[in-house]
């Protein structure tokens, strides 16, 4: 429990000190000593097995290992990109005129430590208004990074994320209250998971099926379910790569979690296929959004953000088909989150370089970029889910279940839609690549290429061989999804 404690508290404290420190090499050693730390003592808690203490508000099971590690290795490349970033990008006026107490770096450096604690805590949180907390936490926490660049588009962007993600957590709440309802009386102030679980039989389906459908809602606002999605987009294309990367890679999934552990708790009530059947239903019309919205998009940035929405549909869809969708949904989170922080990497780099986001306008990355260029192509190929990278893999695991579930129109749209949005992105992504150069081919910096090339090694890495422990954890997750183990 102390390792866990300091876990969420060096991160915390950390970035509030950032916010007084005025030397720009402090900053970047402190953000990226931070992140090694927190991946290590990530590593050292969820690698073992473990299950928390019965009762405890905070712990790390299955579920929270994966994507606590996941959302610490994120965090690690994000700051490494970061500090190639902000040498490169300041926070300007554009004549809005407020005054700085605080240098811009050192509250972007600040707030993504703050965020970080928040988003492990809304991980390892097993108490749900304790979760709620921490989710609304990473909401405060993200919205001066949306502005960094201080355009009026970008607060524009930023105003629509608070308000809308801030509807989304009251709706959340109001769910945690209806779930309270569903206890015994004696445990009406105990909303840990284990009392649930424990009270599973006598839990009150009726309160139990409101809760779950305001919590979908609510989180499903921040996971960027369709029709809740309105904000992403926006906040995706005017927030800096880093914070892009982050929001796509690394925040969707503490919303994720939420539903998730919803979805353990009526699982284990009995009322399984409530949810699983909303989650199928908002699953595939998310997917539909995603591809209808990608086709023609002239912006780079926001085809991704609503490649989001077409993945969170995805993860939402498995995890409703159930059986080995549910672990094809886990496996695709993760390779989900490692390739759309890839991308946004590149996407960073190319609007740098093109100083556009029109896709019409940029051609040419590889003959510009030829690393930045080699990216884009993998992280096209991957994020359509082509062999041989990860996210193939957890595509097919969720096709074959649906048809071993006797799901057979749902896997033929989901098909169908995929292979739409993989020619909408195709047209997109590879006339960005090709064509004559339009720029000045410079040298491209370290930091701008090793980051997103090392997540691009790791999701070939998961197409080719799944490493033992990672495929236990996610078994493991699996079942507790089911309501099979605990």
């Amino acid at each position: 429990m102390t390792l866990l404690l300091l876990l969420l508290i060096i991160p915390f404290f950390a970035g509030l000190g950032l916010f007084l420190v005025r030397s720009a090499g402090l900053r970047r050693l402190v953000l990226l000593v931070t992140a090694a730390f927190h991946l290590v003592l990530s590593l050292y808690l969820s690698i073992p097995d473990s299950n928390p203490a019965r009762g405890a508000w905070i712990g790390v099971d299955s579920l929270s290992a994966i994507f606590l590690v996941l959302t610490s290795v994120l965090f690690l490349a994000i700051g490494f990109y970061s500090i190639g970033y902000m040498r490169e990008h300041s926070a300007p006026d554009h004549g809005l005129h407020e005054p700085r107490r605080i240098d811009p770096e050192a509250l972007f450096m600040g707030c993504l430590l703050v965020m970080l604690s928040a988003m492990s805590l809304a991980i390892v949180a097993r108490q749900f208004a304790l979760q709620w907390v921490a989710i609304e936490a990473t909401t405060l926490a993200s919205t001066p990074l949306v502005y960094y660049h201080k355009s009026r588009k970008s607060l524009e962007a930023a105003w629509k994320y608070l308000i809308i993600c801030s509807v989304g957590i009251v709706l959340a709440l109001i769910g945690i209250f209806f779930l309270r309802m569903t206890l015994p009386v004696k445990f009406h102030s105990d909303l840990t998971i284990d009392a649930l679980l424990q009270n599973a039989s006598t839990l009150n389906t009726k309160w139990l099926k409101t809760a779950f459908i305001f919590m979908l809602v609510g989180y499903g606002t921040k996971m960027g379910i369709a029709p809740f999605h309105t904000w992403l987009p926006d906040a995706h294309s005017e927030a800096p790569a880093p914070v892009s990367a982050l929001l796509s890679g690394a925040l969707l999934n503490c919303a994720l979690i939420g539903i998730l552990r919803m979805q353990q708790v009526s699982a284990a009530a009995g009322i399984g296929d409530f949810g699983a059947e909303l989650l199928v239903i908002f699953g595939v019309f998310s997917i539909v959004i995603g591809a209808i919205f990608i086709l023609r998009q002239p912006d780079f940035k926001r085809m991704l953000a609503y490649s989001s929405v077409e993945n969170m549909g995805i993860i939402a869809l498995g995890v409703g088909i159930g059986g080995g969708g549910v672990f094809g949904s886990l496996f695709h989170a993760v390779n989900h989150s490692l390739t759309k922080v890839m991308l946004f990497f590149a996407a960073g780099s190319i609007l740098s370089r093109f100083a556009t986001k029109d896709s019409s306008r940029v051609q040419g990355v590889i003959r510009t970029m030829p690393w930045t260029g080699g990216l884009w192509i993998a992280g096209f190929l991957a994020i359509t889910g082509a062999p041989p990278f990860g996210t193939f893999l957890s595509e097919f695991a969720i096709l074959r279940a649906a048809l071993d579930k006797g799901h057979y129109f749902t896997a033929a749209l989901f098909m169908f839609l995929l292979f739409i949005i993989f020619v909408g992105m195709s047209a997109i992504m590879l006339g960005m690549v090709f064509g004559a150069r339009t720029v000045e081919r410079r040298s491209e910096s370290l930091l701008s290429v090793v980051p997103p090339l090392t997540l691009g090694v790791a999701l070939l890495v998961l197409g080719l061989y799944m490493p033992d422990v990672l495929q236990a954890k996610l078994g493991s997750a699996a079942m507790l999804l089911e309501g099979v183990a605990r």
